[in-house]
């Protein structure tokens, strides 16, 4: 197969697909290699680039989306008048970050760091799919582990988990003697 033809067999896929598609999963559809693919699937997304398309491919974790740049948003909202956005409160956004450098984690382990309920937001995260059940803790009980989804990934513009933001020593400390710090304060009271 030509490379215009390989491209838009790889277009098509993406397109229709909506959701990202894995490169091995491209691969096998096309008949080449995954290196080959990949190496396709990057000089597409150059082009897009350079042609100052209304589409991208974007690259998560070697898995492949097709979707609508960020600049053509204002657009978007003309056309579709109201769409949902998410509004991501301090409560959520704690709980977030719990789940996505601590996953797979329980809601249990959840309240616990954050030392209060955290069911209401564990429940928003899910219904916004920034975050999902990975399935069950083999414990007494069988609590649900969670997890981040590609949604996360989207929304923080981030390809893999490996691409978060590092949380030095130093951080860690300090968050910990402010805890201390603000446990002592309560007992006193």
């Amino acid at each position: 197969m030509e490379t215009k033809k390989l491209e838009g067999a790889i277009e098509a896929i993406l397109f229709t697909m909506g959701d990202s598609v894995e490169a091995e999963r491209i691969a096998k559809a096309i008949g080449h290699d995954v290196a080959t693919t990949e190496k396709l699937i990057h000089q597409m997304m150059d082009r897009y680039q350079e042609e100052n398309r209304g589409i991208q491919i974007i690259e998560m974790d070697h898995s492949y989306q097709l979707c609508t740049k960020r600049e053509y948003y204002d657009t978007l909202i003309r056309i579709v008048k109201q769409p949902q956005k998410i509004v991501l409160t301090d409560v959520l956004l704690e709980t977030l970050s719990i789940v996505a450098y601590k996953q797979p984690v329980t809601r249990l382990e959840i309240e616990k760091i954050r030392g209060v309920k955290s069911d209401h937001a564990v429940n928003k995260l899910v219904e916004y799919n920034l975050i999902r059940e990975l399935g069950r803790l083999d414990a007494p009980g069988r609590p649900l582990l969670f997890g981040t989804t590609e949604e996360f990934l989207r929304h923080f513009g981030v390809q893999s988990l490996e691409d978060l933001p590092s949380i030095s020593p130093v951080q860690v400390e300090d968050f910990k003697s402010e805890a201390e710090e603000e446990i002592q304060l309560k007992l006193k009271v």
